[in-house]
């Protein structure tokens, strides 16, 4: 492999306080998604209208603990899934990645060093897990939940880190059932935050990193951490998203035969959807028997175009919702139909169900870093960061500072470049 530019990993242009800012917002923006998205995940739209009527607000997680979903009974509103966890994990391992890269050249992610951290947070888990007493079952359930979701990422992770070929690909076929998931994208919006401003290195080390992708889910893991990345340019527009939808392919897609680049399908896919929503007027609307939530805060022209939205989306409805290329689909759809704006974004997304809090949290992520942390909904970035902190043991805001640090003390390197895994 060719060595990288080093400029590729490298932000010379935000000011200290605007990249604390920025990843703060995108830590927070998406613990808000996932937040907003909890009560309902994997529900339908109908049933979601039925029950909350609009959501656009925080709301009580009541729902039984799952180790993918909240880890405790009847959460206050601002707590979340294991798509905050994946973030929190995430910014761990950066931080450990920019440890050791601080003598050893600029960061470059390393799958076989990820691997190796997955299984020390696994080993710990099952410690955990051991060294609970007693035979109340609260403990002992807590602890097999922590355990229990790092299981199958670490079945990953252990084959590929001993170098067992086999084992990693046999293992990597059944993971979660062999489903091409959402696995990377869980935790690809803090390599965007990793590199601010570097599209194109924020999707190399996001790709190194996806051990757990099958097929264009990896390239969609890519293009999740350097939308990201993007998002921290300096006066960052529509046309910039669309820029590396375009440009961003270091390995190749586009030049895929018969299928091509499924993800830039899915750009145009999501570009279509928007176009067709928008051609409703006021006089397309009197002729449609909408039945409006009482507690819709919009007029009916804006609900009977997101409707309509939503119809064209549930049309490309994979087996599961979370399928990488029907996130993908959503999270484009909402960027796209809410002019990057974060609150509509937000709301798109959770109204619409499936797996809403994964894609809220991925949307949230990209807007979070777009608008900052000053520009998110007051109340809903306060109570997430307190609930996170208090409740979950997350602290967002100590994550943010020290990655942040990180970014700046990688400004300080000499110019040197470094092959990518090593």
């Amino acid at each position: 492999m060719t060595a990288y530019d080093e400029e590729d990993y490298q932000d010379h242009t935000l000011s200290d306080s605007l990249l604390y800012d920025k990843i703060l917002g995108s830590l927070v923006g998406s613990a808000i998604g996932d937040a907003m998205g909890a009560p309902t995940e994997m529900w339908n739209q109908p049933d979601i209208s039925d029950e909350y009527g609009h959501v656009d607000s925080l709301d009580l997680v009541l729902r039984e603990p799952s180790p993918e979903g909240p880890w405790n009974y009847n959460l206050p509103p601002g707590a979340g899934t294991d798509d905050t966890r994946w973030k929190a994990l995430m910014t761990d391992y950066t931080l450990r990645e920019h440890d050791f890269r601080s003598a050893n050249g600029p960061l470059v992610f390393s799958a076989a060093r990820f691997s190796e951290f997955i299984n020390e947070r696994y080993a710990v888990s099952i410690d955990e897990l051991k060294a609970t007493t007693g035979l109340a079952p609260e403990p002992l359930e807590d602890a097999m939940r922590r355990l229990t979701w790092l299981q199958e990422w670490a079945r990953v992770t252990r084959a590929y880190a001993a170098g067992d070929l086999d084992g990693y690909r046999n293992a990597l076929a059944r993971f979660y059932g062999g489903e091409m998931s959402c696995a990377g994208m869980l935790y690809a919006p803090v390599i965007g935050a990793a590199y601010p401003g570097r599209p194109l290195a924020a999707y190399r080390g996001a790709y190194e990193l996806g051990l757990f992708d099958l097929g264009y889910a990896r390239d969609i893991t890519g293009l999740t951490a350097a939308l990201t990345a993007a998002a921290f340019t300096p006066g960052a527009s529509p046309e910039t998203f669309v820029q590396v939808m375009r440009e961003v392919d270091p390995e190749g897609f586009f030049r895929s035969r018969l299928l091509g680049r499924v993800a830039y399908q899915q750009f145009r896919q999501a570009r279509g959807i928007v176009r067709i929503a928008r051609r409703l007027n006021r006089e397309d609307v009197r002729e449609m028997k909408l039945r409006i939530p009482e507690s819709y805060p919009y007029d009916s022209l804006t609900y009977a175009q997101t409707q309509k939205a939503y119809e064209l989306l549930a049309q490309s409805r994979q087996d599961v919702p979370f399928h990488a290329g029907e996130i993908n689909l959503i999270n484009l759809t909402a960027l796209l139909f809410s002019d990057y704006a974060f609150a509509p974004a937000m709301e798109f997304v959770v109204n619409y169900g499936r797996d809403n809090d994964t894609v809220a949290a991925v949307t949230g992520a990209i807007l979070g870093a777009l608008h900052g942390f000053r520009g998110l909904p007051v109340d809903q970035r306060e109570m997430v960061l307190r609930v996170n902190r208090e409740v979950l043991e997350i602290d967002l805001e100590a994550h943010a500072a020290a990655l942040t640090q990180a970014v700046l003390a990688r400004r300080a390197l000499p110019n040197t470049a470094a092959e990518p895994g090593s």
